[in-house]
């Protein structure tokens, strides 16, 4: 897949400096650059990259003037980074810009999708199943009975969604995400054994929700496990059953919610955290990668530590923790002599 400059400054609103003909065909870093490539310029530290690079197109900020000679061709925009953010997403939606159903895949009869969809080989669509226009479930993805998905969704390869699921518009589903499976219920019997008791809800996801590779999130008990609209969960995150997971929080790799577990909109959480069950988080709460939050936490609170507490209240504590081994020696020291003193 190919680009002119003039395509290029034509997608961006940007003013070309250099051969407008020139072609690229891959993205790289601009000190990594070689012939072909589009890259840019937005931070000054790599401002020395641009006269070594071999990239044939660099996108530059539009007060960029360069001292010397260069031999790539410059595009000129408003604001670099942003430009070629958007750049890559334009790309990013012609390269995935697939329709049509591959074989062998199998669609039920009772299921229905809408316009341009792209269905991959090798995928399963199970009985009243409904699926929107736009949407891209690619190869080896599981749609369970039941499942609702919205417009412009995608699902990539490897996928399950359980049935029952209900998955709004604008979603991201990465491969290897199990969505709907029974959630972590078992009561203790007389004989030692545990019993299963049945997990009879559902998952709900909301619109623009992410959801990174290896990603569980269990079905409810009873009701629904909701992750609402805007929700951002990287790669291998556990969501138990009946957890709520509110607007635009977002949730980095390794974090365990344990069942019932209800937290705000606005949150950031790190990676590694583990919160216990039954739990009310608030809204804006910033918890900080390897914590242990085993209590309630109030709007806005910054937390660390396992067991977590306050932020600000940790950092003063670590200067006394890494001291602990002098402190030991200090107050071994002044016992010895006390004791020499009696």
């Amino acid at each position: 897949m190919k680009f002119t400059a003039s395509q290029i400054a034509g997608i961006l609103e940007g003013d070309i400096i250099g051969d407008p003909d020139v072609e690229v065909s891959k993205l790289a870093k601009i000190e990594e650059g070689t012939e072909g490539d589009l890259t840019f310029l937005a931070n000054p530290k790599y401002k020395p990259h641009i006269y070594t690079t071999r990239a044939s197109i660099t996108i530059v900020n539009k007060e960029f003037e360069a001292e010397t000679g260069l031999s790539t061709t410059l595009i000129k925009v408003e604001d670099a980074y942003k430009a070629f953010s958007r750049l890559l997403e334009y790309y990013n939606q012609v390269k995935m810009n697939k329709t049509g159903i591959e074989q062998p895949s199998h669609i039920s009869d009772s299921a229905r999708y809408g316009e341009n969809i792209y269905l991959g080989a090798f995928s399963y669509i199970g009985d009243h199943v409904r699926i929107g226009d736009n949407c891209k479930i690619y190869p080896n993805a599981y749609i369970g009975d039941n499942v609702s998905i919205g417009d412009n969704v995608t699902i990539f390869a490897g996928a399950k969604v359980y049935s029952e699921t209900v998955i709004g518009n604008h979603c991201v589903i990465h491969g290897g995400v199990v969505i709907g499976a029974d959630g972590f219920g078992f009561t203790p019997e007389e004989n030692g054994q545990y019993k299963k008791v049945p997990q009879t809800g559902n998952v709900i996801l909301e619109d623009y929700v992410d959801i990174g590779a290896g990603t569980t999130i269990d079905r409810a008990t009873l009701g629904s496990t909701i992750i609402r609209k805007g929700v951002k969960l990287d790669n291998q995150i556990q969501v138990a059953h009946n957890v709520e997971i509110g607007e635009n929080t977002v949730i980095a790799a390794q974090t365990g919610i344990a069942g019932s577990t209800k937290i705000g909109k606005n949150c950031m959480i790190g990676g590694q955290v583990g919160i216990v069950g039954h739990l009310t988080i608030g809204d804006r709460v910033k918890i900080q990668a390897q914590s242990g939050i085993s209590r309630n936490v109030q709007d806005d609170e910054a937390l660390q530590g396992s067991p977590a507490f306050n932020l600000g209240d940790f950092n003063k504590s670590y200067v006394h923790f890494k001291n602990l081994p002098k402190l030991a020696q200090t107050i071994h020291q002044l016992d010895k002599k006390r004791n020499d003193n009696e």
